[in-house]
């Protein structure tokens, strides 16, 4: 039996994904000219870029680079997105505390793990799973855990498909057809809650983001996120397009050198909503939650480079600003071993590396960072819930519980980038 690649299946959810999102979100579409005229614009500007990315096959990925989010109720909804996602080549990266942050959730990022895979289709989806221990009320606790429980995110279909594919090893054509069809209606927008206005009012006065999770069939798509090559010109442009954005960009400071990830977005839609009631007779309602956002990603940091940047991240948030501390340089931070870089070149020996990428015997670019910020994605969901800054849930991160919901561990994101770099130091060092 023939196998349909998992990268392919991918691409394809990928795609339908982003149409199904344009057609429920028209500022999206507007949002994806918006983001190719600028990229076309700076590839044009700087030929080196242009010739970088061409080299690391990054252009091609480009156009269809994107990462969505969905945010779940429970511990089984969790695991069984991990097996769906598994179908499409993708796993879970990177754990992250938001609740430190004021939003009562923690998270990973599922994604492609290896070079190809990442070339021939980057799709990631940011995935949270609500923590109800934070919900103070035990009754609203108790009736949020309930409705939860007894929801059913994916059709029949796709549990089948999923366990076939589990089973079998993977989907052939028609297979994984019908499961890209049947797992894009998981992600699908319900404009009729599950829930009485009473108890949305509840859920939404503990916090916005519980009612979106709990109040639904499932967790629809919240936003999807074209790549940009200068968020800056993107956020200055929106509102010529029609579209307005959030007060200020998420990440690092702009950069000749642009490192770790930026993101920006446009304000939630207030959408018309319908509730149950006991009489039978629906009752409209409005809910705010699905937004879009844009995201300009730079360079891996290494360990080290990382404790740098969250060390100034810190220092920053007190008025302080010292990122100037992290150079914005490639060869320094190259150099010192703040970031990672991925060699190409004829062999050399290995003695004279720094030498050769001197002499440009060899190329040395950086390796793009395919993950997340906590605080930047907690900055990103506050604006979008209309939630005012908050302290924290006063609760400790806790991975351990997280990963046992998951059903297996989240990877380690910075190992993976070591072993990129190791790769191309192996293929051009005698």
């Amino acid at each position: 039996m023939a196998f349909v690649a998992a990268d392919a299946i991918r691409a394809r959810f990928s795609g339908a994904m982003s149409e199904m999102y344009r057609l429920e979100v028209p500022q999206y579409g507007a949002l994806l000219e918006l983001v190719d005229d600028v990229n076309h614009a700076v590839l044009a500007a700087d030929p080196a870029l242009a010739e970088a990315m061409r080299r690391n096959g990054e252009i091609a990925r480009l156009a269809s680079e994107r990462h969505g989010a969905i945010r779940l109720g429970t511990a089984s909804e969790l695991a069984l997105m991990r097996r769906a996602f598994a179908v499409m080549g993708m796993y879970p990266v990177g754990y992250y505390d938001l609740a430190a942050a004021g939003v009562p959730v923690h998270s990973t990022a599922f994604r492609p793990i290896d070079p190809a895979a990442l070339q021939a289709n980057p799709f990631r989806v940011f995935t949270s799973l609500l923590r109800l221990e934070l919900i103070e009320d035990p009754r609203l606790r108790a009736e949020a855990s309930a409705i939860l429980d007894a929801r059913r995110i994916v059709t029949p279909g796709a549990l089948a498909l999923i366990g076939q594919a589990e089973r079998d090893g993977g989907l052939d054509e028609a297979a994984a057809t019908d499961f890209v069809a049947e797992l894009l209606e998981t992600f699908r927008w319900h404009a009729e809650a599950t829930v009485s206005p009473e108890t949305y009012g509840h859920l939404h006065d503990a916090h916005r983001l519980i009612a979106d999770v709990v109040s639904f069939k499932g967790p629809h798509i919240n936003h999807l996120t074209p790549r940009t090559l200068d968020i800056d010109a993107v956020q200055a442009a929106m509102p010529a397009r029609g579209i307005l954005p959030k007060e200020s960009i998420e990440g690092p400071p702009r950069r000749r050198c642009p490192v770790l990830l930026r993101q920006t977005s446009f304000k939630a839609l207030d959408e018309r909503i319908i509730f149950p009631s006991a009489s039978g007779e629906p009752v409209p309602g409005r809910h705010s939650a699905r937004f879009g956002e844009v995201e300009q990603r730079g360079a891996a940091l290494t360990r080290k480079g990382r404790a740098l940047y969250d060390r100034l991240l810190a220092s920053a948030r007190n008025g302080d600003d010292r990122f100037a501390e992290l150079p914005d340089d490639w060869s320094a931070l190259r150099e010192r071993g703040l970031a990672f870089f991925r060699y190409s070149g004829r062999p050399v020996a290995q003695v004279d590396l720094a030498a050769a990428v001197g002499a440009g015997d060899l190329s040395a670019d950086p390796i793009v960072y395919e993950d997340f910020l906590p605080v930047s994605a907690a900055g990103i969901f506050r604006s979008n819930l209309g939630e005012e800054a908050r302290g924290a849930y006063g609760a400790q991160a806790n991975r351990a519980a997280f990963e046992a919901a998951l059903g297996a561990p989240a990877l380690d994101e910075i190992l993976l980038y070591e072993a990129m770099e190791k790769r191309s130091l192996i293929a051009v060092t005698r």
